[in-house]
Order: C-alpha cells, then sequence, then structure tokens
C-alpha cells in the first residue's frame, strides 16, 4: 500500500523504480544531447572563424546556466516560500485577476451543477459533450486549485494566507523558462532577417571594384552638391526645414532605407577616416563582423533586465491594462530609432553641402559622433537590446497564460486586446529586423569608434587563406612531379625491354628460361667488365 504524503501523491519511496529510471534517464538524455549540441555548434563556428558568434554562445551558455541555478533555487525553496503567512487583506491587494463574491461563486456553482445533472441525464450531440467535457474540466481544475488554496490557509491559521502557493511557484518558473527562449529565438529571428535585408549589399561591395564605379567616381571630377546621386536623394526641397526633415525620415524607414548610394558614399567616408592606402576594404565583411560583435551583446539578458521583468509583474494588475500600454513601447521605440538613424543620413548630406557647395569625386562625409544621442552610437544597441527584451515577453507573457490557463482565463478576457498585442508584436519584430537592424549596422559605423580587432582577424583570414592555397598548389606540384618521374620510369622500363626482347637470339621455346637467364648473366658480366674497367682507368690516372 502505498504512503501518501501532505499534498497527497506518494513519495519516492513509494514510487516505482523502474518509473524513478526512466523519467531520469529521459532527462538526462536531453541534457546530454543539448550540451553535445551545442558543443557542435562551438566547433562549427571556430572551424569557420566566427570568433563572435562563438563568443554569443557562450552567452548563451551563461545565460542557460543562470537558468539553472534559478530553476534550483525555485525547487529547493518552494517548501518553505509556500508556508510563509501573510494576512487575507493583503493578499488581496493587486491581483492581476479579479476575484469573484460570494453571489458569483453561487451563481456558478449553480450553473456547474446544472451542468453535470444534464451531463449525466441527457445525451446531445459530440459538439455539446466536448463543451461539457470542457466545462467540466476547468471546474475539477478549479475546484483542485481552491482545495490547495484552503489547504495552505488552514496551515497559515484564520485571517491569513500563503505569501505564494506550490503552484504559484511552478507557474512562476515556467514563466521564466519560456521568457529566456522566447528572448534567444526573438533574438537569433532579428539577426538572421537582418542578414538576410544585408545580403544584396555583397554586390554593391563588388560594384566598387569594377572600372564602371572608378570611372563614375573620378577624383578628378567636378560637381555641384545637389547633382551627385547621394545629393539628389537627400537634398530636396523637404529638407528646407527641420520638421519636414524629421517628417521625411520617418517615411523613408519604410520604403528604400538603405540605397546603394548610402552604402557607397558611407564607404568611402569610413575608409578615407581610417584605411585611406586600402581602397579595396571589403566594407561590408567589416560591417557583417561588427553585427556579430554586437549580436553576443544582443543575446544576453542583463541584471537590468531581470530587474524590470520584475517591475512588469509588479504592475500586472486587473484593470489597469499594462500589457497592452506595454506592447506599444517597442514599436514607439523602433520607429524612433530608425527615424534618428535616417536623420543621420540626411545630416551628413546637408553638412556636405554645407562646407562645400563644389564636389570633387566622391561626396566624403565626415563621421562624427555629435549626431548621435549623447555622442554615443552604442546607445543605439542598448535601446534595440531593450526593445527585442520587452518584445520577447510581451510574446512570452501570451504563450506562458495559454499554456497554463488556456483561452479562458482572465488573461484573455477582452480578444480585441489579445489580438492587438500580438499584432503589434510582430510588427515590431520585422520593422526591428528588415529595416531597424540593418541602418543600426551601417550608420553607426560613421562614429569616430574604429573596431581594429575586426579589422586583424579579417587581416589574419586573409594571410591563412594565402597560406592555406600556396599549401594546397604546392601539394599540387609535388603530386605531378612523382607522377611524371614514375611515367618516365615506367616507359624506360618498357622500351628497354623492347630493346632486349629485340637483340635476342632466337631459340627454341623448351630452352627459352635458360637463354634469359644467360643473357642477364650476359648483361651483369658486361657492367662488371665495365665497371672494373672505369676502376682501373681512375687508378692509373691517379698513378701519373
Amino acid at each position: 500500500m502505498a504512503v501518501d504524503s501532505g499534498s497527497g501523491g506518494a513519495t519516492l519511496e513509494y514510487t516505482p523504480t523502474w518509473a524513478l529510471a526512466t523519467v531520469c534517464f529521459f532527462f538526462i538524455f536531453i541534457s546530454i544531447f543539448l550540451e553535445h549540441s551545442i558543443n557542435l555548434l562551438v566547433n562549427f563556428l571556430k572551424r569557420h572563424r566566427k570568433n563572435a558568434l562563438t563568443e554569443a554562445v557562450e552567452k548563451l551558455k551563461s545565460e542557460l546556466m543562470l537558468m539553472g541555478f534559478v530553476s534550483l533555487l525555485l525547487a529547493v525553496t518552494q517548501n518553505s516560500i509556500s508556508k510563509i503567512c501573510i494576512p487575507a487583506k493583503i493578499g488581496d491587494i493587486m491581483l492581476p485577476c479579479r476575484k469573484k463574491g460570494a453571489s458569483e461563486e453561487k451563481e456558478t456553482e449553480d450553473v456547474e451543477h446544472f451542468v453535470i445533472v444534464n451531463k449525466i441525464v441527457t445525451n446531445f450531440s459530440a459538439a455539446a459533450n466536448g463543451l461539457y467535457d470542457e466545462i467540466l474540466r476547468q471546474t475539477v481544475h478549479r475546484r483542485l486549485a481552491e482545495e490547495d488554496d484552503a489547504a495552505a490557509s488552514d496551515s497559515c491559521g484564520d485571517g491569513k494566507v500563503a505569501f505564494m502557493t506550490k503552484d504559484a511557484l511552478h507557474q512562476l518558473h515556467i514563466l521564466i523558462f519560456v521568457l529566456a527562449v522566447m528572448h534567444i529565438l526573438y533574438s537569433v529571428l532579428t539577426m538572421a532577417l537582418g542578414r538576410a535585408k544585408m545580403r544584396r549589399w555583397e554586390s554593391w561591395e563588388e560594384e566598387t571594384r569594377t572600372m564602371e564605379y572608378q570611372v563614375e567616381n573620378d577624383p578628378n571630377r567636378f560637381r555641384f552638391a545637389r547633382q551627385t546621386t547621394f545629393g539628389r536623394r537627400h537634398l530636396t526641397s523637404c529638407t528646407e526645414t527641420s520638421f519636414h526633415l524629421w517628417l521625411k525620415c520617418f517615411f523613408r524607414q519604410f520604403y528604400n532605407s538603405v540605397a546603394k548610394v548610402d552604402y557607397t558614399t558611407m564607404r568611402h567616408g569610413f575608409i578615407a577616416a581610417h584605411l585611406p592606402s586600402r581602397h579595396n576594404f571589403d566594407f561590408q565583411k567589416y560591417i557583417q563582423r561588427s553585427l556579430e560583435e554586437d549580436f553576443k551583446v544582443m543575446v544576453s539578458i542583463s541584471p537590468l533586465m531581470w530587474f524590470v521583468l520584475a517591475a512588469f509583474m509588479l504592475v500586472d494588475v486587473y484593470g489597469w491594462f499594462v500589457y497592452l500600454w506595454l506592447s506599444y513601447v517597442p514599436l514607439l521605440v523602433v520607429l524612433v530609432l530608425g527615424t534618428k538613424l535616417e536623420h543621420i543620413v540626411a545630416k551628413m548630406a546637408l553638412q556636405i553641402k554645407e562646407q562645400n557647395s563644389v564636389i570633387v569625386g566622391t561626396p566624403l562625409v565626415r563621421l562624427n559622433d555629435d549626431l548621435f544621442w549623447f555622442r554615443k552610437p552604442r546607445f543605439v544597441l542598448v535601446l534595440l537590446r531593450y526593445t527585442l527584451f520587452v518584445n520577447a515577453f510581451e510574446l512570452a507573457v501570451f504563450v506562458w497564460v495559454t499554456w497554463q490557463f488556456s483561452f479562458k482565463s482572465c488573461y484573455h478576457e477582452n480578444t480585441v486586446i489579445i489580438v492587438t498585442r500580438i499584432f503589434l508584436a510582430v510588427t515590431t519584430q520585422i520593422l526591428c529586423s528588415y529595416i531597424t537592424l540593418p541602418l543600426y549596422a551601417l550608420v553607426t559605423q560613421m562614429g569616430s569608434q574604429f573596431k581594429g580587432k575586426i579589422v586583424e582577424d579579417q587581416m589574419a583570414d586573409i594571410l591563412r587563406q594565402w597560406h592555406a592555397e600556396v599549401r594546397n598548389r604546392r601539394k599540387k606540384e609535388q603530386q605531378l612531379s612523382q607522377s611524371g618521374r614514375s611515367s618516365f620510369s615506367i616507359e624506360w622500363s618498357a622500351m628497354r625491354n623492347s630493346i632486349r626482347r629485340a637483340f635476342r637470339p632466337a631459340e627454341p621455346a623448351e630452352s627459352s628460361v635458360h637463354s634469359s637467364n644467360r643473357w642477364d648473366t650476359r648483361d651483369e658480366i658486361v657492367e662488371q667488365e665495365g665497371s672494373s674497367s672505369r676502376g682501373f682507368r681512375r687508378n692509373s690516372d691517379a698513378e701519373s
């Protein structure tokens, strides 16, 4: 007979060993599989010399380890936390869902009783039976939760309730796990979509090495600033006032946010400022490596983010609609960021016009930190990072509520709000990935900061590639020379045998073996005589 614990379930002492071993094997297998997969990913990145992405994966491993510590602490301390008692009046303050009154509970019980009686007495259609089953399932779940709460209240005494029940701690555990997974997925998806948008920059980079580009951007060619392609794009009548300029930049981010002329002009300004002697510098690869460096920052969760998460949970009170207003914040931040980055490009064009009305060669933009907020281009990365985190939190809460409480929860009682939140989250993700991130990757290179480590890594990759090519070329030459010598020796042996057969006297077939032996012996005698004669000549020369 199984002995029950205080919560009504069998303890580990009376659990079948096959069940215990099965559960242990399953979780150990999943853990080892995940660890091996991460190690394979790290080795793959190291083989392809993706140092920044390797560090990003290491950041991811540290976040997973932090999640493991949080899970361990929640599992160990949940019994102690559930025994903490607080006054019942304090326990009814700032609830995320409204508690039902006595009359409402009585009406609910009457409806449930009526449903159960009709379920037993009558036999309706399959759809009605499914509805009844859903109502009964929710009724049983709510009754069990009420019994657990009552048991916790009984352990606390009259007028007091548990600080947090075991079920609430378990649900909090799941919420933190879903949030971490959603944040990682959001960051990876944002990087993937952004790099897909920037893939066409490779053709622009290749075009800068063509003769047509060199002729079009002849350093001895004089043009007015407004006649250049960069000037025609940015120096229009809409840029005469500050309001019109900001308005134009706001709408430009939705269509052709990064044009080819923007890329080539900023590339020219970057190379002129940092690498004036390397006109063939691969600016697109530099941007890609720089974005990989930033990705390891985006994927990590800072301590401040965890405090922001706690603040969001604090203000999630029924009737405040905090999550609805919160869903607008990432979208507004992304739109403001895109407008600001477009405004920086337009301001650089205006500075070219103010400095020189006549341009010699390619328009030269001046790298300046004054165009960025607080003179810090990296501040844009901070805003992007927190925007992704808040957006991931929005979707994580929706998934968690649906998973734990189904669509019948008070969180989902307003369908319009739920649809609005999902629409805003998806829209923010698309804008951030496909518009804001490529703009950030290009425009932030116009700051004064130069990442020399990326250039060193790029030069090291070029040297390693050159060394590998030289090594492969030498190996092929050695193989060809060896094959040539072996083929020459084979041909010489075949020619030598044919000459011997041509000068060999004809003999009967039965004595062919003996004749061949005699022929070989004769050759050896001739060779020995020749060698002895040569030795005799050398001795005579020495004596003379």
